[in-house]
């Protein structure tokens, strides 16, 4: 027995300047080496796993990487050197680059000549028989019309535009599912861990309780069926009426029964993909994680710092390295026509930027302005992956680079105003609405009212003729407004509140 981990193929990019890790399964006591370029690594099977490493090396290639395990070799061609991101999260970091807005005009003339490869961990919600076959036939692939329509929207407009600025090719591991929860990609013992995410844990245990393996197998794969026959009906309604509301389809062909019933085989348990997927392409070399995710957990959005922190821990852990660069999106301006402004996405975005403050070697990409109304899944894809860019160039390559919009620093209450000062808005504002919106004011009791606001050079002045003894202020705290506030480079103001 002689294999080597599914991420390895033809087309690859290695991370340059790192110490790259093979690995794979062989008998135990089996020698296994490597050879790249001129460079060695060799490495002993035990438990019938083995992991070797080669020596890092500078940005350069096409190459051919040969791996051996006695009289059996398997060599890759085309094989680049250069920066290697994960794409993780849900929905919009999957949107694809066929349906995002301009898409279409990119892939026309997309060649490899832009320097982007890109790899898509296969996606399964559980390992069985059919698992690792799907998993042989993954592979890289290189930037093309036809190759490239899948690929992550956000993922590749962030490496276009640091292949073009580094001069080198940039890869792309894509490990996201639309509609999961961040508990779907970490292990058992991260949510157990504290009292603010056992409870993900919890809610699923006593969802499958009583329930075997089989049985959760067989209820699962009577709801794929049926959600396969409602998708079939529902697209002949899209076809004649693109309007139409889900309410409107229940009607007419029943209810919509995702995310289908919870067990070992639904793709958005706790954990799950964190098996299926983190962990079949851990520990592959990396320079750092990009991740766009959140949505789907705005029904606890209070545990969501925990949730979300545990896993950039879990990340770092398990890819030996807990200083390695986590870049977040957080989540731009959303909400359902028909729903009321619960605001629950208001302390998600805020989890997210307390992430960004607190732990350490983080970026954030603000993109309030990017959400679109009665659209959770935004097309412009442009602006969030060029902002990521900008932020791993500041974080992680060190380039002299504009990467914020304003973010609140601090605030003095002076009489009946409250003076507000921000990092990074040296330069002022610039205000695109006719008037600045979306700041709110309270006293003690925390009844927020909408406020006045006055720009000052790099401050604002903030009041309200109903609040005479200001306490609290807060700026865009809504699911949805229209963004009013940005900085000179055109990022906006990043939303908060002073009551935390």
């Amino acid at each position: 027995m002689f294999t080597i981990a599914s991420i390895f193929s033809s087309n690859m990019v290695l991370q340059r300047e790192k110490c790259i890790t093979v690995w794979g399964e062989a008998d135990d006591g089996a020698v296994i080496t490597a050879e790249i370029n001129g460079s060695r690594g060799e490495g002993t099977a035990h438990g019938g796993k083995w992991s070797l490493s080669l020596p890092p090396m500078p940005a350069g290639g096409p190459y051919e990487l040969t791996v051996s395990c006695g009289s059996e070799s398997k060599t890759f061609t085309n094989v680049m050197l250069g920066e290697v991101w994960l794409c993780g999260g849900q929905s919009n970091m999957e949107l694809e680059l066929r349906n995002c807005k301009g898409g279409s005009e990119v892939l026309k003339d997309l060649t490899p000549d832009c320097n982007v490869r890109f790899y898509y961990t296969n996606k399964r919600g559980i390992i069985d028989e059919d698992f690792y076959e799907a998993e042989r036939n993954s592979a890289w692939s290189e930037a093309g019309s036809e190759s490239s329509k899948a690929w992550s929207a956000v993922g590749f407009f962030f490496a276009r535009k640091l292949a073009k600025e580094l001069g080198v090719t940039v890869g792309l591991v894509g490990c996201n599912w639309g509609g999961t929860s961040a508990s779907a990609w970490v292990d058992r013992e991260t949510l157990a861990d504290s009292k603010q995410t056992v409870s993900y844990l919890e809610d699923y245990d006593k969802a499958i309780e009583g329930k075997s393996v089989e049985q959760q197998i067989a209820e699962y794969d009577a709801y794929a069926e049926r959600m396969r026959q409602w998708n079939e009906k529902a697209s002949v309604y899209y076809a004649e009426k693109p309007g139409i509301t889900w309410d409107e389809l229940a009607v007419l062909i029943g209810k919509n029964e995702y995310p289908g019933p919870m067990g070992c085989k639904n793709e958005y348990r706790p954990c799950g993909l964190y098996e299926t997927m983190i962990m079949r392409v851990c520990p592959y070399t990396l320079r750092g994680f990009l991740y766009y995710q959140g949505e789907s957990d705005d029904h606890k959005p209070d545990s969501y710092y925990k949730l979300f922190t545990a896993l950039i821990a879990r990340w770092r852990e398990i890819w030996g390295d807990d200083e390695l660069p986590f870049i977040m999106v957080q989540l731009p301006m959303f909400k359902y026509e028909a729903d009321p402004d619960h605001r629950h996405w208001c302390k998600i975005r805020e989890a997210q930027m307390k992430a960004f403050r607190t732990v350490k070697n983080t970026g954030i990409a603000v993109i309030s302005d990017c959400g679109e109304f009665n659209n959770i899944h935004p097309v412009d894809k442009v602006p969030v992956g060029e902002r990521l860019c900008l932020q791993a160039e500041k974080l992680v390559y060190g380039m002299d680079v504009d990467a914020f919009g304003p973010m609140f620093r601090s605030v003095v209450f002076e009489g009946e105003n409250a003076k507000l000062s921000f990092d990074h808005a040296e330069s002022g504002f610039e205000v695109k609405t006719e008037k600045v919106i979306g700041f709110e004011i309270a006293g003690d009791d925390k009844e927020f009212t909408e406020a006045e606001a006055e720009i000052n050079g790099s401050n604002i002045i903030v009041h309200s003729e109903k609040v005479k003894t200001p306490k609290y202020v807060r700026y865009d705290w809504y699911n949805w407004i229209e963004v009013s506030l940005f900085g000179k480079n055109g990022i906006p103001l990043a939303p908060f509140t002073t009551e935390r």
